[in-house]
């Protein structure tokens, strides 16, 4: 994989994968805006698969468990301009704002596709990342124009943005019933559920009655024979959206689990 970023900051990144494509399971820090200029991205999610291409702007809410897997397209390589709002920053700005927020349960990706007013901020700082010793203050500018931008085209982005919760305990099943295919350490599903990670694997034994690992692998398995048999989706597809980092690992631990291999089965 060849991958370059350039960094105005911290927090605003041009980023460019050239490679055939490059996935992973991530949970997210920060809320992240993301203007596509070339490429493909796929991000499945617990409940949603979304497909963003050449000119999409999507906002990524933090805390959000998804498996990403960008592609080139096109002859093109996949490239991004990322712009972080972290929590700190959200702070400082809402702490001069008189907002009140509302219960907002569900965080889905925000899709903000083509907008004029977002598009304008966000290819600005194209030129930024060929320059050196960019002045803070015009950074913060930037991030601040695209948080005012957000706020005036989607009235309920302020429940998203100034909600400053980190995750509570929750119902251990439910949630790994409904997030098992995102492979992430122990540690981070431990904090996504409001347990320390002593806690989460005693309360996953009392709950399932095995192992975490044990349990993930089955039920990553056992999606990936749905897939294969009522979807016909191909192994190289299937094998990344059900928590697998290797095709030939997960060949094998699929025929060992079911006695015949993914291709067996889709013949």
């Amino acid at each position: 994989m060849d991958y370059k970023a350039k960094y105005i900051t911290d927090d605003i990144k041009l980023s460019c994968y050239d490679d055939k494509f490059f996935k992973s399971d991530i949970v997210f820090e920060h809320h992240m805006l993301v203007w596509f200029i070339s490429g493909e991205t796929k991000i499945v999610q617990a409940d949603a698969t979304y497909l963003f291409k050449k000119g999409d702007i999507f906002l990524i809410p933090r805390n959000q468990l998804a498996t990403i897997i960008n592609y080139p397209k096109d002859g093109e390589p996949h490239k991004t301009v990322v712009m972080h709002l972290s929590t700190a920053r959200l702070r400082d700005f809402y702490a001069r704002q008189d907002v009140k927020i509302q219960p907002f349960a569900s965080q889905k990706i925000l899709c903000y596709n083509n907008h004029p007013l977002l598009e304008s901020c966000l290819s600005s700082l194209i030129p930024y990342f060929e320059m050196k010793d960019i002045p803070e203050d015009i950074a913060n500018l930037k991030i601040t124009e695209a948080i005012s931008i957000l706020r005036t085209i989607d009235k309920g982005i302020d429940n998203v943005l100034a909600n400053f919760e980190e995750p509570g305990k929750v119902d251990l099943v439910s949630y790994m019933e409904q997030n098992f295919m995102f492979n992430l350490p122990l540690q981070k599903f431990g904090y996504l559920t409001g347990r320390s990670l002593t806690t989460f694997k005693r309360d996953f034994g009392k709950a399932f009655s095995t192992t975490p690992q044990r349990w993930l692998t089955q039920k990553r398995l056992e999606l990936a024979h749905y897939q294969f048999a009522e979807k016909k989706k191909k192994p190289i597809d299937v094998c990344y959206e059900v928590g697998f980092e290797n095709l030939s690992h997960f060949s094998y631990a699929f025929k060992k689990q079911f006695g015949y291999s993914p291709t067996q089965l889709l013949k």
